[in-house]
């Protein structure tokens, strides 16, 4: 008999970003169900805009659909969470995004929450998101790091720019919670936590988190 794995759909097409999903998968492991985390090929090396998240829709469905006979259950790994609502229409399998996961799990942590996203053109497109989940009075601010996701393999600036930002949401937001606005952020979930005294949300893994909860409850 096949084990079903969880499928973490990475929709760029960026090896590292998947890599970095991979290991912040590694506290999440022990619990019964294998979590296979796949890039789709055919993504922009990162997703910066609305137009690019769209365009990943079609074939991500294709990878899912090509994946279902090994999955428990998807988790597509890209705050904007694009094609969320089109692969749970297709699928009877849990299907979790990483931006409403990151945003649930955050109101069970703090009473307002703080983004940190990759530039100042992803903010709206968070905040149409946030609109629709009926949670921007919870929402302390967003702000932007002014990186692209290429750039944030480069630790020395990136992590400086997060705990900037972090302080930033903290002291002049009031957030008491934190969420990482992208997938490519993961490896710095540790280091931002240490500096800013807050606890925060890497998104992968609360998206996982919760679809590994409900493979082992059936749901």
């Amino acid at each position: 008999m096949t084990v079903r794995s969880l499928i973490v759909i990475n929709p760029n097409s960026s090896e590292t970003v998947t890599a970095g999903i991979d290991a912040a998968m590694d506290p999440l492991r022990g619990f019964g169900t294998p979590i296979r985390c796949v890039t789709l090929a055919e993504g922009p090396p990162g997703i910066e805009s609305q137009a690019q998240a769209d365009e990943t829709i079609p074939h991500m469905l294709r990878l899912a659909a090509s994946l279902e006979d090994q999955a428990a259950g998807f988790v597509i790994a890209c705050f904007g969470d694009p094609g969320l609502h089109a692969l749970r229409d297709r699928t009877a399998l849990p299907v979790l995004g990483i931006q409403e996961s990151a945003v649930m799990t955050a109101l069970t942590m703090g009473h307002r929450f703080g983004v940190v996203a990759i530039l100042p053109a992803s903010i709206p497109r968070h905040l149409r998101a946030f609109g629709a989940m009926g949670v921007t009075d919870r929402l302390a601010g967003d702000r932007a790091l002014g990186l692209g996701v290429a750039e944030l393999a480069d630790p020395d600036t990136t992590l400086a720019r997060m705990v900037a930002v972090g302080a930033a949401l903290r002291d002049q937001d009031g957030a008491d919670v934190l969420i990482m606005g992208c997938a490519g952020m993961a490896q710095y979930r540790g280091a931002l936590e240490a500096a800013v005294g807050l606890p925060v949300v890497e998104p992968c893994q609360a998206a996982a988190a919760m679809a590994l909860g409900r493979i082992g409850l059936g749901w």
